[in-house]
């Protein structure tokens, strides 16, 4: 009895429709390993924007008045701030830090970023005006004159743009207007004006990213209210 095997043309046949099954399971793969490498990336950046922004949070909260620099002062490039900072070793002499936040240029080729800088715990004048100074030559991306080796940065994420605008008066306006509005109906002056009733903050992150189009958090005061 002659047995019947397989002719080239069908063996061929079988090949070719393996190697098709084959690129097809392979695209099928790899489609899902694109897929969940971009759901990490955008969950990495959420993660990130969220970290950031409950950052900007908490140093509005601890904000603090100190009478030699504004507790909040915005020139259009550079947010400053003075907030506190108890160290637990000195619970009688808690400590100020001077916070700074700004859009600064990133590496050649690359786009700038949101970015935070804050100084090491202060308890003095001359320290605070220096810390204050360096925090602006920082936000402006220049060069520190006297530099202080226990300041620290971090870059957050990629920024194309941001905005703030100051809650005063029952109305949302330019943090740079000439003046604040005092209780007594006076005006104060912008460098040692009164924290605002809020703070509405505006990022739009780089093109490319995961995150995409307009993120916006509004602060209010947490003693807004306080004797009404």
């Amino acid at each position: 009895m002659r047995t019947r095997g397989f002719t080239l043309i069908e063996v061929l046949v079988a090949i070719a429709i393996l190697a098709v099954l084959a690129l097809m399971s392979w695209r099928g793969i790899d489609g899902m390993a694109r897929t969940q490498s971009l759901a990490r990336g955008h969950a990495d950046a959420l993660l990130r924007a969220q970290g950031a922004v409950a950052q900007w949070i908490a140093d509005l909260n601890a904000l603090q008045q100190t009478g030699e620099v504004s507790a909040l002062d915005f020139d259009g490039l550079v947010l400053r701030m003075t907030r506190s900072d108890p160290d637990e070793t000195a619970l009688d002499s808690p400590g100020i830090r001077v916070v700074a936040w700004s859009r600064l240029a990133g590496l050649p080729g690359g786009e700038p970023q949101w970015a935070r800088w804050q100084s090491p715990p202060l308890r003095q004048r001359d320290e605070l005006a220096r810390a204050w100074q360096r925090a602006a030559q920082w936000g402006r991306g220049s060069a520190v004159s006297e530099p202080d080796p226990r300041d620290s940065n971090v870059r957050l994420f990629g920024l194309q743009a941001w905005e703030l605008h100051y809650h005063r008066g029952g109305a949302w306006t330019n943090p740079q207007s000439s003046a604040g509005t005092d209780p007594t109906g006076g005006m104060l002056a912008p460098a040692l004006g009164l924290i605002p009733d809020g703070v509405r903050l505006t990022l739009v992150p780089a093109p490319g990213q995961a995150l995409a189009g307009r993120i916006t958090r509004d602060w209010a005061r947490p003693t807004l209210g306080a004797g009404r």
